[in-house]
């Protein structure tokens, strides 16, 4: 039976190895971490990643562990003032048939990484090369190991190996911004006389403030202060930070903003990094998905969506030509695709979602396992 290797086991690898598997097909997942860590902090789940989870069988958990928020609201920076709001209610969810949850990064992770199975999960696999031929794909690892596949899925993120084999492998560049990203317990806030809103965006013309809570409980609140910075330390994940230095950064913005960040626990700085989506999303039996082809900026809350999409569309795109015609599914899977990930990406880099309220149709009424492949009408003419 053909073999597919997904390289990379974060959200969009850990949702297309469920979906490949549970829709017949032979994968092995090949994460370079050590171990399975619940990582990250707070996360959206919009109504078109809620479907596009649908085969991974995770709804009844992740609807008990999540946040359901009843509004997004956005407000000025310095007045408080509401500028736009999205209600959530039963009538969205009946108009785009799933709900709009927030939820905390690594439960949501573990979820999909149980529905893989066991014995298909390998974890401290850094893929050191990939070198194709004609009839498959060899693997070769910085621990000395080797796999030869039919098919390689590079699910690898931002800084992804895999690219190089699709296209050139220019590094990410520094946006020119970045975020303090903490957790706020609620009980202190509520001590100060405060009791935040579910979901809610603070703007000012160059910085912002994101807040909202992450799990069922509603005990803990996250946040996201991005701002302007004008350089970052090459190499440099992130860096530890003084709660002065950001409470300086936004020290004009309105009280309960400011009092959210003043409540904070350990606080991070993050930067974000940028790079134009990729021409070419294949090359022969190597394909590309989520942030290793198209990254983007946090401000739609669709990095991980686009790259559960992208999974999605590409399980469709490889079921409909089967894997002896590989490139004919990575065609339609790229031009299927493409048109929606430059507007959700171009919309990210601008920083204007939800800033006046939005007719998010377009974005929310996909459901990718029923829309039409776009490109399936090209498989006659073309090949």
């Amino acid at each position: 039976m053909k073999k597919i290797a997904v390289i990379g086991c974060g959200l969009g690898g850990a949702a297309i190895t469920v979906m490949l598997q549970k829709a017949g097909f032979n994968v092995k997942v090949y994460e370079q971490a050590k171990k399975f860590l619940k990582i990250g902090a707070g996360i959206h789940l919009t109504p078109n990643v809620v479907k596009a989870l649908s085969r991974v069988g995770i709804k009844d958990s992740l609807m008990a562990i999540s946040s359901k928020p009843n509004k997004f609201l956005s407000k000025d920076a310095h007045t408080g003032e509401v500028i736009a709001e999205l209600v959530l209610d039963d009538v969205f969810k009946k108009q785009f048939n799933a709900p709009y949850l927030t939820v905390h990064r690594g439960e949501f992770h573990a979820l999909m990484v149980n529905e893989i199975i066991p014995s298909s999960l390998t974890f401290n696999k850094k893929l050191k090369e990939i070198i194709p031929n004609d009839n498959g794909v060899y693997l070769n690892f910085e621990d000395g190991s080797h796999d030869y596949v039919d098919i390689v899925i590079g699910a690898d993120g931002l800084s992804s190996v895999v690219r190089s084999i699709v296209c050139k492998d220019e590094p990410p560049s520094f946006s020119g911004q970045a975020a303090f990203r903490a957790l706020v317990d609620i009980e202190q806030l509520k001590r100060q006389g405060i009791m935040p809103d579910d979901l809610t965006k603070w703007w000012s013309d160059d910085r912002f403030v994101i807040a909202y809570y992450m799990n069922n409980s509603r005990d803990q609140l996250y946040f996201v202060a991005g701002f302007p910075e004008y350089s970052w330390p090459q190499g440099i994940q992130f860096l530890e930070a003084e709660k002065e230095e950001m409470l300086k950064i936004f020290s004009d913005f309105h009280e309960i903003p400011l009092q959210i960040l003043k409540s904070a626990k350990e606080v991070k700085k993050w930067p974000l990094y940028e790079r134009p989506a990729e021409s070419a999303w294949s090359k022969g039996r190597v394909v590309l998905l989520g942030d290793a082809c198209h990254p983007m900026r946090p401000h739609m809350a669709q990095g991980a969506a686009m790259a559960i999409e992208d999974g999605a569309i590409l399980v469709r795109s490889l079921e409909t030509t089967g894997l002896e015609k590989v490139e004919q599914a990575f065609d339609i899977y790229q031009k299927t695709r493409q048109d929606r990930v430059a507007k959700v990406q171009q919309i990210s880099g601008e920083n204007s979602w939800m800033r006046t309220t939005p007719d998010p149709t377009w974005l929310f009424t996909t459901d990718v396992w029923n829309n039409s492949l776009v490109a399936k009408k090209i498989i006659s003419n073309k090949f």
